[in-house]
């Protein structure tokens, strides 16, 4: 249980933060941009769900729960010492990337293929969700360029990767199942 009753602890004053496992590191570290972008898009995701309802709306809610079990991972630095804490870290898991791909099957399903590349628009929603998957893809990269330094959870960046196709897939369905995707039209403005 979390309880958190004093928000400011003035511990960053001096721009260095904690991590999950209590070392501290300067704010601008690859691992704090990594799962900072990961909160950053959780905010958008709530963003986008102001828009939707039903099913779309609890999926949204399933990945923000992900997302915060994603940040909590991305936070813990050592892999290897995991077994020897005192409280197992909280890791991303496969069952996690499944669900996405069994969504994005489901969704995709409905769908007529593209023809052409679509801009981000449409829908209030759908144009949201495309901001989403932008900003998925970022926290994807920042994970990659990670995790050529550091030890990364590689089912971490296989979510991330997953997520930024369940976000393109579902703004279309937020786009009358398609039927109202905005069509590039190259050199149209020439």
């Amino acid at each position: 249980m979390v309880v958190l009753n004093k928000i400011y602890t003035r511990s960053g004053d001096k721009g260095e933060t904690a991590l999950g496992d209590g070392t501290r590191v300067a704010k601008y570290a690859k691992r704090v941009s990594a799962y900072g972008t990961t909160d950053e898009l959780n905010a958008v995701v709530g963003l986008a769900r102001l828009h939707a309802d039903g099913d779309i709306d609890g999926l949204l809610s399933l990945i923000q729960n992900d997302l915060f079990d994603l940040g909590a991972d991305l936070c813990r630095p050592d892999m290897a010492q995991d077994a020897d804490a005192e409280y197992p870290p909280l890791r991303m898991i496969a069952s996690q990337v499944d669900r996405l791909e069994s969504e994005i099957d489901a969704m995709n399903a409905r769908l007529e293929p593209l023809r052409s590349f679509i801009l981000p628009g449409g829908s209030a929603l759908s144009a949201y969700l495309h901001q989403c998957r932008t900003v998925a893809r970022r926290a994807e990269r920042l994970t990659v360029e990670l995790a050529t330094v550091e030890d990364v959870n590689p089912a971490a960046i296989t979510y991330l990767n997953r997520l930024s196709d369940w976000f393109f897939v579902a703004a279309r369905i937020a786009n009358d199942d398609g039927k109202s995707d905005v069509l590039w039209v190259p050199g149209a403005n020439r």
